[in-house]
């Protein structure tokens, strides 16, 4: 079963989206529990990282949906957010905080069964590679294939994700142990690097995105050797 979170002010609204929820389910006998909150608000507050996805209302009273879920990307990088809207304008707003989609009201069941449908693949699909940090700020839900590398500066651990960095206390080598189950490589006693994002190896130094990195000269052979094992394993599936 799973959890979906309506977030909406109007009780007509909120209603048809949990009539299409309940069709959904009828049609494709996927199981749901539907928490309905009446403000973003009230939503946040407390949250738990939960939910598969989030039908989140842009303009709500006392906080807007767009600001609200730009906090809740803070907590939890992995929820599908569908972002329902008057206004189109608004839409393109959604990527900034990595929405799936964002529906027009009034909303119709074609369109929220696509997109529904849509939100849930890519929860899923996170969700085989979901991650719970413990930070000074509660715990943070993220997905292993948008973080692109591990760093420890000082005992303080900045794990770089995509959109974001992520701070937290803790040793390395127990990251390391706890990610080598998702392909991640330690390129020296600083870095662990997701080889997802790894564009080129020159010299000493490893490519990620527009980010260089050292490699150690004791790791370099090991290294090298884990990464041909990794781009051997894509080639097997």
């Amino acid at each position: 079963m799973r959890n979906i979170a309506i977030v909406e002010d109007e009780d007509d609204a909120a209603a048809v989206l949990i009539e299409y929820i309940k069709k959904f389910s009828a049609e494709t006998g996927q199981e749901f529990h539907v928490d309905r909150f009446c403000d973003a608000v009230q939503f946040l507050d407390d949250y738990k990282a939960k939910y598969a996805v989030v039908f989140m209302d842009i303009q709500m009273p006392r906080r807007d949906g767009m600001s609200a879920a730009e906090e809740l990307r803070k907590t939890d990088k992995t929820v599908s957010i569908i972002f329902i809207t008057n206004l189109i304008q608004y839409a393109q707003r959604g990527y900034e905080v990595d929405a799936v989609a964002y529906i027009l009201k009034p909303v119709q069941y074609y369109d929220f069964a696509l997109k529904f449908r849509k939100a849930l693949d890519i929860y899923v699909m996170n969700e085989k590679q979901d991650l719970t940090l413990s930070t000074s700020d509660g715990p943070c839900r993220i997905s292993t294939d948008r973080l692109v590398y591990v760093e420890i500066v000082r005992h303080r651990l900045y794990y770089h994700m995509v959109d974001s960095v992520i701070e937290r206390t803790g040793v390395l080598s127990q990251v390391e142990e706890e990610l080598k189950q998702f392909g991640f490589l330690r390129c020296n006693q600083c870095y662990l690097v997701n080889p997802r994002f790894i564009v080129s190896v020159k010299g000493s130094a490893v490519q990620l995105g527009t980010e260089s990195l050292a490699i150690s000269r004791p790791r370099k052979k090991a290294f090298m050797a884990e990464l041909a094992n990794w781009y051997a394993g894509l080639e097997d599936k």
